[in-house]
């Protein structure tokens, strides 16, 4: 990057450069572009830049308007949207797409000034408002309305405010009345994003953040994605949507301020903010429904919400009849740290309420049976192409286990148990979920390598293994659910290989050395985790099952073995509960 990035005529130079059709160098200074689309690349710093793309345009072209503009080597670039690395073709490309610019590991630099063009000759190229939705679909009708009060607001003076708590940077858009309509986070002052407005700085876009396996500028997509897989406003999550938005207010670091603040244009979060009277954390549970807590629970287990605290939970009187005491209504927000890329530690808040320890009521149970994590997922693959597929997985994964579990008859309190991690000793152990799953793992890669080699059938004195091995002493295969014997446990096979194995399975050494206590998670299913807030800046957990590394083959067996193996957990499970006589409480019971 040229170290002058910050002054104020490099900004208009990019800007001027970005405004002219810069492929026409490539197809002759006379034809016209056809085929137009608009799109946005975001820099690792937070610099957005909007450009207007023609039919013929390649991912070379872009690259090359951005070398020209801010001095970024090409060969050291990567054009990315989502997983997807742009090498060429960018047909795939919808218009309003964020895209993102990344170089090297070599040559990256967390000081690197953010260059950010004026909003009005932001304006003037894209000749949009200083709000634009980038998803356009029937999802976002709320949200349209809410820009348009905020848009009007704007231009008769009335300024946003920042939000002053979190760790992030936020701020309320407000309308013409001044009452605060919405919330916005840009993806840039995300923690330890570039732009970050109360120190938390470090890294670049796209590099790991707050929690390992989500990353820094991508909290947006999942808030978003959190109010599109919350149907039917089941959970209560605001609406939601992914914005281009231009405003003076926003923070920009490592660059010099003119007596006058710029206009910066940025791609953000948008919600709609919710009044209301506390939140969880300044009341007690007693007052929540039932039914809210459910609804609530269901989607954080289904996204795998690894920061459901108190503070994120807002209570709203409802009314006060005298009779039956306070009505509250509970609205979830903050989602930017679920749907992870790998399996995560999770925290529910609501784990140890009462209320989620009664069964589930009918409607709920028929809302779960109706749920489709593979539908759910190619909404999302639309709705937000930029998602990464490890995420998908992981709301596959959790939404099968989600169906799976409450078909079983388990609560909510003892789903979310196992789901959770588990410290003795001082050390984070897998949870019982996360076992299965490296269980389902060891048989895939074992099959893997059965079929690859073309000689496993036999030993090496010549005999073959089906005449060797007695009948008897077949194996249970965990993928079909009704060979499962009574008795036999899941982690049966791990605990013959501990004690016979001289060698371990490279792939799996956390197995055989958290056995007792992960024996223990599967047998009881007994749960004592201490719980945190990612907001307390704790050391990032380890990512025990990674699920971005299969093959779609192997995703599909992966999956097969684990509902195999999830199934006799869960007959094991039950079994348990009904030796303890376990009582539960009424769905009409109040607290």
């Amino acid at each position: 990057m040229s170290s002058n990035l910050d002054s104020p005529v490099q900004t208009q130079m990019a800007v001027s450069v970005l405004k002219t059709p810069m492929g026409r160098e490539y197809h002759g200074n006379d034809r016209k572009p056809t085929g137009s689309r608009r799109v946005f690349v975001q820099l690792e710093n937070g610099c957005v830049l909007g450009m207007d793309l023609d039919r013929n345009d390649n991912a070379h072209m872009v690259k090359r308007r951005l070398q020209i503009a801010l001095n970024v080597p090409i060969e050291e670039s990567l054009l990315t949207f989502g997983d997807m690395v742009l090498k060429n073709d960018l047909s795939a490309i919808r218009p309003d797409s964020p895209l993102l610019l990344t170089r090297s590991i070599m040559h990256r630099s967390s000081s690197t000034p953010c260059l950010s063009p004026s909003g009005r000759d932001v304006q003037n190229r894209d000749q949009s408002g200083p709000i634009e939705i980038l998803c356009q679909s029937g999802n976002f009708s709320r949200t349209k309305e809410l820009v348009n009060e905020v848009v009007a607001a704007i231009k008769t003076g009335v300024d946003p405010v920042r939000v002053n708590g979190g760790l992030g940077g936020a701020y309320y858009f407000r309308n013409s009345d001044g009452e605060s309509v919405a919330i916005v986070k840009p993806t840039d002052e995300e923690p330890f994003a570039p732009n970050n407005p109360k120190g938390f700085v470090g890294k670049t876009l796209g590099q790991p953040g707050l929690k390992r396996s989500v990353r820094v500028g991508e909290t947006g997509y999942r808030e978003v994605a959190a109010y599109l897989l919350d149907y039917d406003h089941f959970a209560n999550v605001p609406p939601t949507a992914l914005v281009k938005i231009t405003h003076s207010i926003f923070n920009v670091n490592n660059i010099k301020q003119n007596r006058k603040k710029k206009h910066v244009c940025k791609i953000a979060s948008f919600q709609q903010f919710i009044p209301h009277d506390f939140d969880a954390s300044d009341h007690g549970t007693s007052s929540f429904p039932v039914s809210a807590v459910h609804h609530i629970g269901i989607l954080d287990i289904r996204i795998l919400n690894t920061d459901r605290h108190a503070g994120n939970l807002l209570v709203r009187k409802v009314n006060d009849d005298g009779k039956f005491g306070q009505q509250v209504e509970l609205i979830p927000i903050d989602h930017g740290l679920c749907l992870p890329e790998s399996l995560e530690d999770p925290y529910f808040e609501w784990i140890h309420w009462p209320q989620a320890s009664i069964p589930f009521s009918d409607d709920e149970l028929d809302y779960i049976n109706a749920l489709d994590p593979y539908r759910d997922a190619d909404m999302l693959r639309t709705e937000l192409p930029m998602i990464r597929e490890a995420c998908l997985r992981v709301l596959t994964l959790c939404t099968v286990f989600l169906k799976e579990a409450t078909s079983y008859g388990l609560c909510l309190a003892e789903i979310g148990e196992m789901m959770t991690r588990e410290f003795r000793r001082g050390e984070e152990e897998p949870s019982e979920l996360e076992v299965l799953c490296m269980e389902a793992r060891k048989v895939v890669a074992e099959r893997e390598m059965f079929v690859l080699s073309p000689k496993t059938a036999a030993h090496e004195d010549g005999f073959l293994f089906e005449i060797d091995c007695d009948e008897s002493e077949v194996p249970v295969n965990p993928i079909l659910p009704f060979q499962f014997g009574p008795g036999r446990n899941p982690l049966s096979k791990l605990e013959e290989e501990d004690e016979h194995d001289e060698h371990e399975d490279d792939t799996f050494p956390i197995i055989s050395e958290k056995l007792p206590s992960l024996k223990k998670n599967l047998s009881l299913g007994d749960s004592s985790a201490g719980h945190r807030s990612a907001s307390e800046q704790l050391p990032a957990s380890a990512s025990f099952v990674k699920v971005a590394d299969m093959t779609d083959d192997e995703w599909g067996l992966f999956l097969d073995t684990f509902v195999g193996l999830l199934h006799r957990a869960l007959v094991e499970r039950k079994g348990v509960v009904v030796q303890r006589q376990r009582q539960r409480l009424g769905t009409s019971c109040r607290f």
